[in-house]
Order: structure tokens, then C-alpha cells, then sequence
């Protein structure tokens, strides 16, 4: 499987939701690199219908994601909603 995140896009989503760059510990940071896995393993999974390693991988993002999202949501209802609304997350 391709490497779909090269650095300079991890860095790119890290500066542009982690507040200063190089926050990658922020949560807005950690949402947005899980978001774009997804969305990678996302479309490996409709190429590969089989790759059932793969489907479990993109199962346990899915849910890290959303334990994340609960976080923030609890902690900042206002950025919780932003972040859903940047990223384009369905909740």
C-alpha cells in the first residue's frame, strides 16, 4: 500500500489545526492526521474489497477518531463544531 501521508502533508495538517507547527499532541492536530488515514484507507478499501487487515486498521482510526471527538466535545463545543465542520466529518 502506498504511503499516502508524505511528511509534508502531516506537516501541513499539524500546522494548519495544531496552533503553532510542530503540535502535534493537540487534539485538533491528532483529528485532522486520522481524518486524512481514513480517508486514504478509505479509498485502498474500495479498490480492495479483500484487504481485511486494512478494514481493521481503518475501523480502529474510526474509533480512536471518535473517542477524540467526544474529548473535544466535552472540553470545547465550539471548536468540536469548527473541526467538524473543516474537516467534513459526518456526526
Amino acid at each position: 500500500m502506498a504511503n499516502y501521508l508524505s511528511k509534508e502533508k502531516i506537516a501541513e495538517l499539524v500546522a494548519q489545526y495544531g496552533g503553532k507547527e510542530g503540535n502535534t499532541g493537540s487534539v485538533e492536530a491528532q483529528i485532522a492526521l486520522f481524518t486524512a488515514r481514513i480517508l486514504g484507507l478509505s479509498e485502498h478499501l474500495t479498490r480492495n474489497k479483500k484487504d481485511f487487515s486494512c478494514r481493521r486498521t481503518l475501523l480502529t482510526l474510526v474509533g480512536k477518531r471518535k473517542s477524540m471527538l467526544n474529548y473535544l466535545h466535552d472540553r470545547d463545543i465550539t471548536k468540536y463544531r469548527q473541526l467538524i465542520k473543516d474537516l467534513n466529518i459526518r456526526k
